[in-house]
């Protein structure tokens, strides 16, 4: 199902420069987003958005933007749905490029206690500067690499970055101090819920590459999924943002190439196609013993699923919402 050349071949389009008015609109607007900004000793700018300071729902739709490479649009809606009053949804008419090449979190970044001379660093690096360090193999198969004097990065984390992991991501993204925006957004905030529920695309997107389909044929895309209330403990704050995709995510793609893989595509796309699906992604998670690599990666797709095949106007639909799961857990009368 592979097409000859790789998706993203040819592109001329910087996801960094792209993203950087919307980095600079998130900087001026910092004090009103509830952010702290903080320049390290050597001039990589910080953008605390939920570790000490209080971050937004405003600034987390902001952030999704900003990992899209600034080639989506993440908008709330409020209004009852399906039980639940807040909304995200998601478009991009550069679905591949502005999930897979930016949004998704696929560069690990971590440190020893040695190196830290404390604790032990992990995080999953999302967004632009993926694409200037091209340290994933996933880059070769899009074939895109970015080149660009400015470069952002988002860290789903609790603590600033060690000075060695940050060193490692000016050297790998080859950027001077200066042009390096790391934007930091623990999942237990506002901005951080928001920002990986904005994800909802990215995790079809990310699903359809899994299952072999040709992401050249993907030139369309739109989500929209439920945005619950932030959680303090750090697990539940994931388990949270991942049901709200798993049960409440809803996406359309617009296809080309066969009518035949587009209908294959949509019905091996949703979450329902998983061992493990059905239960809280806490409860999964927890029986996984946290460890990620023994949960069905089938699980990690939207809820249900429109795939339109433009070539012959014919659109696919499979699963469906489990809201009910969703409103157990989020959900009280007061």
């Amino acid at each position: 199902m592979s097409s000859s050349a790789p998706p993203l071949a040819g592109s001329t389009l910087s996801v960094n420069a792209l993203a950087a008015p919307r980095v600079q609109a998130l900087l001026a607007r910092a004090g009103e987003l509830g952010l702290r900004l903080q320049r390290t000793d050597t001039g990589v700018t910080l953008v605390d958005a939920g570790i000490d300071a209080p971050g937004s729902i405003d600034a987390g739709l902001l952030i999704a933007e900003i990992c899209m490479g600034g080639l989506g649009r993440v908008r709330q809606r409020t209004g009852l749905q399906a039980g639940w009053p807040v909304w995200l949804e998601v478009s991009s008419a550069q679905p591949v490029l502005a999930c897979l090449a930016s949004q998704y979190a696929g560069w690990s970044l971590a440190a020893s206690k040695e190196e830290t001379g404390g604790k032990k660093f992990f995080s999953l690096g999302s967004g632009p500067a993926r694409a200037l360090a091209g340290k994933e193999a996933l880059f070769d198969e899009l074939g895109y690499r970015d080149r660009c004097d400015l470069g952002v990065l988002v860290l789903e984390v609790d603590r600033a970055p060690p000075q060695v992991v940050i060193d490692k991501v000016l050297r790998d993204c080859g950027l001077a101090a200066e042009g390096l925006t790391l934007i930091l957004t623990p999942t237990r905030s506002r901005a951080g819920t928001t920002q990986v529920v904005g994800r909802a695309l990215e995790v079809a997107l990310h699903k359809a590459h899994e299952l072999g389909f040709d992401l050249a044929h993907i030139v369309d895309g739109s989500a929209c999924a439920p945005l619950p209330a932030p959680v303090a403990d750090g697990v539940l704050a994931m388990g949270r943002t991942n049901d709200a995709i798993l049960y409440g995510g809803q996406v359309r793609l617009c296809v080309t190439g066969t009518a035949e893989a587009a209908r294959d595509l949509a019905q091996r796309l949703p979450s329902s196609g998983s061992r493990d699906h059905g239960r809280p992604f806490a409860e999964v998670f927890k029986a996984a013993e946290y460890d990620f690599y023994r949960i069905d990666p089938a699980l990690f797709a939207p809820a249900e699923v429109w795939v339109s095949h433009l070539d012959s106007g014919q659109t696919f639909h499979a699963g469906a919402l489990n809201m009910d799961l969703l409103l157990a857990d989020w959900h009280r009368e007061a």
